[in-house]
């Protein structure tokens, strides 16, 4: 081997290396062909890193997770990823500076400008500017890519270098760049996911906006002073609004840094108004939020640009791939793909399997970028496939009540389907908050049929799982729908609803006021069942309100007329009813024939109905509780208990376990009755149930003694 001290070399390049190399390590004062190596005494250690980020804030579990990849006698590749002004170059060179001197060989940063809006940097500009660095003279790098990664390889050999590849766009433009030493260390940032860097041993750490504190810190850091303190709701406000994106975080205090008199309430109505939001965090090109996606979004294929914009139009915060496909007019692989090339654009969040959210701020850009087409026709076809599912769900749940026809706008294709309750309920609990804002979204575009539907349609829901607050504005959603609608029944079983609702929640007086409301348009309508069911939510009102003989009056009379119309099911409704009021006044062996009745009716019923069956075993235990049978109570109660928890009913278990408890205590079983308590207030109180402080009452009472 040709060994020089310095100075210049011939240009030439030969194919094949010649001269002195020992296990793969370039020797120092070497020349591969003509290639010139500086000597060991002027053998640069590179020291490239960019200055470590001002302001730094948070991101510890972040560098917490890039620490751990540190392991001895390993290579490192770590693959940061995440929207752009996400903070991944930030974090990248904050975790470099702390472990810089863990690499003595020295450390190497550039910028690959996969999304500068420029063409990306070739591997091979990128390996010239890495020999380079490592000592070897400008006019003897390698012309050809494989030369230059052949000698990049024989010269990292062995060392402990810290490379920073920043912004990259694919997988190919990296691999030439990894050091071939276990002692080296590299961090990848990008936009993409790089999900083909796996196979060389990448690590990918997916990089999420900042937390509410945490931005809120960012600001103050950058302000100064004590601007954040003495606007510390605002500032919350302020960094909600930008979605927790440090980049947006640095545009609103680079503004309140401008104005020094300006208020953070000012900057928080000025992005108050969603469509001039982008434009506010977009000052300049150099600090926009709006070129950043921009610049992501121009990365993206056509048909995947497609899915980008209609899926802005979503409502709601999370969805599946079925309504992407019901939306798209595709089969469900083909969008499932494309969702997918988003999630590894960073412009789509997977947050679990097969469910995925926009940023906020990126739906916003998404939303802009939809030009073409008819998007009130595309928004109602995304709700009306909410409605469809709900309706399949309904139908298994709740086969046996009443409904009114829908006229779909457009088919809805790949719908949910359910093999049994548990999957129906489980649906319909998963798409709870989109079914809720599919109704609002509904009423707001002036659609109140479709927005009294989707009020409807979730009653299997709120009949399970309660969910009382949520009820309450759906009912009352529906009862405006109705009346926007001019539809009489709809108001009339809505209104029915609601009255129901507000008896639980304790508003009497308002419920009072609602079904009496039922009972007159019902009876406008010449809707006999409508005003029995009314009629029925009243004797409710006053079981509950301590009026049981009225109640029990109500209830006989509600018997009769569900009789007379031949109503089995609403029948069966009304005899569970009188029997629990008629117990409560003491006449037990009446209430037990008529939950006995009560079983018979709904044991006949063509459409199974396991969750009222199961109330009449809760009933006939409290009935066998107040007459003293206590064995008899506690065996039914836990036959209802059982049943309660195979429909899913918390509720139902709930007042099962009440009865177990009850039935414990007549015992002297103290510890078990407690224990059952116990479990009675969990499920009251995942409720939200007005019920839950009177039972913890109870249970208070009974841990004392």
């Amino acid at each position: 081997m040709r060994v020089h001290s310095g100075g210049a070399m011939g240009a030439g390049v030969h194919n094949e290396m010649s001269g002195s190399v020992q296990g793969g390590v370039v020797q120092a004062g070497a020349v591969h062909g003509d290639i010139h190596i500086h000597s060991e005494a002027t053998l640069p250690v590179p020291q490239q890193l960019l200055p470590a980020p001002a302001h730094f804030t948070d991101r510890a579990s972040d560098l917490a997770e890039l620490d751990k990849m540190l392991v001895p006698g390993e290579r490192t590749l770590a693959v940061l990823a995440g929207p752009g002004g996400i903070g991944k170059t930030a974090l990248a060179l904050q975790w470099a500076h702390r472990v810089h001197d863990r690499f003595p060989d020295g450390q190497i940063y550039v910028d690959l400008g996969g999304f500068s809006g420029d063409r990306p940097m070739s591997s091979a500009e990128a390996l010239g500017l890495f020999l380079r660095s490592l000592g070897v003279a400008p006019q003897s790098v390698p012309a050809d890519l494989a030369e230059q990664a052949a000698l990049y390889r024989s010269l990292t050999a062995g060392k402990s270098l810290l490379v920073v590849l920043d912004n990259a766009r694919e997988a190919r433009q990296v691999r030439p760049l990894l050091p071939n030493s276990s002692s080296s260390a590299v961090v990848v940032t990008s936009r993409t996911r790089l999900t083909d860097l796996v196979v060389d041993g990448g690590r990918l750490l997916d990089i999420r906006p900042l937390a509410a504190s945490s931005a809120v810190t960012l600001l103050a850091k950058t302000l100064g002073g004590n601007r954040i303190a003495d606007e510390q709701d605002r500032a919350e406000a302020l960094v909600d609004l930008c979605g927790g994106l440090p980049i947006a975080v640095r545009v609103v205090a680079a503004r309140l840094v401008a104005r020094p008199k300006w208020s953070v309430g000012r900057v928080v109505s000025e992005l108050a108004d969603e469509q001039l939001r982008l434009a506010m965090l977009s000052p300049s090109h150099e600090l926009s939020v709006q070129t950043t996606f921009d610049l992501s979004y121009r990365a993206l294929d056509e048909r995947t640009a497609v899915v980008y914009r209609r899926l802005a139009l979503h409502p709601g915060q999370t969805f599946g791939p079925a309504v992407a496909a019901s939306l798209l007019g595709q089969g469900l692989p083909e969008v499932s793909r494309l969702i997918e090339e988003l999630v590894d654009s960073s412009l789509l969040e997977e947050i679990a399997e097969d469910r995925y959210r926009f940023h906020d701020l990126v739906k916003l850009h998404a939303r802009q970028q939809d030009h073409q087409g008819d998007r009130d026709f595309a928004l109602r076809h995304v709700l009306e496939w909410y409605l469809a599912g709900a309706m399949v769900a309904d139908r298994i749940v709740t086969p046996h009540r009443r409904r009114l026809d829908y006229v779909f706008h457009a088919d809805p294709t790949s719908r949910p389907q359910f093999a049994d309750r548990d999957e129906a309920l489980s649906w319909l609990e998963l798409e709870r908050a989109n079914l809720i804002t599919a109704g609002q979204v509904s009423l707001e575009k002036g659609w109140p049929d479709l927005a009294w539907h989707l009020s409807d349609v979730v009653w299997p829901l709120l009949l399970h799982r309660k969910h009382y607050h949520d009820r309450l504005d759906i009912d009352l959603r529906g009862v405006e729908a109705a009346r926007r609608w001019g539809n009489a029944f709809a108001e009339a079983d809505m209104l029915k609803r609601l009255g129901r609702v507000c008896t639980t929640l304790g508003r009497h007086r308002e419920a009072e006021e609602h079904l009496r409301g039922s009972v007159s348009v019902a009876a406008a309508g010449g809707d006999q069942r409508g005003v029995a069911d009314a009629r029925e939510g009243l004797a409710l009102l006053y079981a509950d309100t301590d009026r049981v003989a009225e109640a029990a009056v109500e209830f006989t009379e509600l018997v009769e007329l569900n009789r007379a119309l031949n109503a089995d099911r609403s029948l069966a409704l009304s005899l569970i009813h009188l029997g629990t009021a008629l117990s409560r006044l003491g006449r037990n062996d009446e209430a037990l024939t008529h939950l006995s009745e009560a079983k018979v009716i709904l044991g006949g019923l063509a459409e199974p109905d396991p969750y009222n069956t199961a109330r009449v075993f809760v009933a006939q235990a409290w009935v066998h509780c107040h007459a003293q049978d206590f064995v008899r109570a506690g065996e039914v109660a836990e036959e209802a208990l059982a049943m309660m928890s195979q429909v899913g009913s918390h509720d139902g278990a709930a007042h099962s376990h009440e009865v177990i408890a009850e039935v414990a205590r007549h015992r002297g079983d103290t510890a078990t009755a407690v224990d059952h308590l116990q479990q009675a207030v969990h499920l009251l109180t995942s409720l939200g149930s007005s019920r839950a402080g009177v039972v913890s009452d109870r249970l208070r009472s009974l841990s004392d003694l």
